[in-house]
């Protein structure tokens, strides 16, 4: 689950947050109440990027092969 916390909070704490993030926290940091950056462990991004990728390929492979011809690299731009 993610927290909010402030970019001056963030500031002053970074060094616990990275701790926290380390054992699973993740952190979306706001300015002014706006959301502007998140942080994430590395390996649970990584994960999520590995993960992404295999869903995305099974797709692929589920999807029929078209036959559209012979073409040219300068047909994509018409």
């Amino acid at each position: 689950m993610e927290k909010t916390v402030s970019a001056a909070e963030a500031n002053r704490k970074l060094s616990q947050l990275l701790r926290e993030v380390g054992q699973g926290s993740s952190y979306v940091v706001t300015s002014h109440g706006r959301p502007v950056a998140r942080i994430v462990s590395l390996h649970s991004s990584q994960a999520a990027r590995t993960r992404a990728r295999k869903l995305l390929l099974q797709r692929l492979r589920r999807e029929a092969v078209t036959k559209i011809g012979r073409w040219k690299r300068e047909d994509l731009y018409d």
